[in-house]
């Protein structure tokens, strides 16, 4: 029998060649083997791809929600400031409207006011002017009662009492243009309103306080009465029948 003769490490000589060719062949061997890549690491990879691309995703929705979030605020603040300027606005434009109409009305009261004041004045320079007429007229009328009771025939003193009368008479017309009324109430009813009574005479014949006779006539101016006519007053007769209009009522 042959026993095989090692060579101090426990192999045949034709062993160690072959092991060796082994080991110096095995690395050619494994330079073109490709290792097999586990199905389950696959899934596993693509799934926390999905993940990650998940959260990137959520993470900038999260940043572009917070971004709207804080325009939107922003824009809200922008436009409460805007309609407090729109608010501001109204008020002011309703307190000028406000004040206009104040000065408008103070304007339209000054106006009249000072309307009224004029007319009140000028009224009241045309009664003074008036009044310093009235005596006058009152002088012409006693002249031309005086000068026809005691003429007799004189014909030149009665067309000087015509020529008086004339005058007299276009005074009057031209006071009543200018609203100027005569007061002569012979015969009317007595009215202590118009009519101012300097005596009493007895006259049953007629209405009790009736005037029978004026002494000075009365004027009245734009419905004022700025004097009184002097009269004599009836008693003694029978009691004035009351107005139609109050019998009515």
């Amino acid at each position: 029998m042959k026993v095989p003769v090692t060579d101090g490490e426990g192999f045949a000589p034709e062993e160690n060649d072959k092991q060796v060719n082994d080991v110096t062949s095995e690395p050619e061997e494994t330079e073109n083997v490709v290792e097999p890549v586990d199905e389950f690491d696959e899934e596993a990879m693509v799934e926390a791809a999905k993940r990650a691309g998940e959260a990137a995703a959520e993470a900038d929705f999260k940043a572009d929600a917070e971004r709207a979030r804080e325009e939107a605020g922003d824009l809200l603040a922008q436009l409460a400031q805007a309609q407090d300027a729109v608010d501001a606005a109204k008020k002011e434009a309703t307190d000028a409207t406000e004040r206009l109409a104040r000065l408008q009305a103070d304007w339209d009261n000054y106006r009249k006011r000072t309307a009224a004041e004029r007319l009140a004045e000028k009224e009241r320079a045309a009664e003074k002017l008036v009044l310093g007429l009235l005596p006058v007229l009152d002088d012409m009328e006693r002249a031309s009662d005086h000068a026809t009771a005691t003429s007799g025939d004189d014909e030149n003193l009665m067309q000087f009492v015509a020529g008086v009368d004339a005058v007299h008479d276009k005074m009057i017309s031209i006071l009543a243009r200018e609203g100027v009324e005569v007061i002569d109430p012979v015969g009317e009813a007595f009215d202590p309103l118009v009519h101012q009574a300097v005596g009493r005479v007895e006259d049953p014949e007629q209405y009790d306080e009736t005037v029978a006779q004026v002494y000075q006539k009365g004027y009245a101016m734009g419905g004022k009465v700025i004097r009184a006519a002097m009269v004599t007053v009836t008693f003694g007769g029978p009691k004035r029948p009351a107005p139609e209009s109050e019998t009515e009522d």
